[in-house]
């Protein structure tokens, strides 16, 4: 899972939350900054479907949209599921 988000966004409450959550969950991201960088901040924009906005998640490569879509999936209970899988349990491998 990617979680990416602009370093003027470092304390911003929606990189904030969504990290919060993917903690709670046991779910390990990588964070991308895309504030130095234009091929960064233009990869970001392309693959998100062209938003602008940080934070962006990614899962599997599939931008699912910001905190409030991330914590949207918590709530659906399909969060986990997406990211574990069917049976939502991180493998033991």
């Amino acid at each position: 899972m990617e979680h990416a988000r602009g370093s003027e966004g470092l304390h911003d409450e929606g990189c904030v939350r969504a990290k919060a959550l993917l903690a709670k969950r046991g779910i390990a991201y990588e964070e991308i900054d895309v504030s130095a960088d234009p091929a960064t901040r233009d990869w970001l924009v392309k693959a998100s479907g062209g938003r602008k906005t940080v934070p962006q998640i990614f899962i599997a490569g599939d931008a699912i949209g910001g905190s409030d879509e991330l914590h949207a999936l918590d709530r659906a209970g399909e969060l986990v599921k997406r990211v574990f899988g069917p049976e939502g349990v991180p493998s033991r491998a």
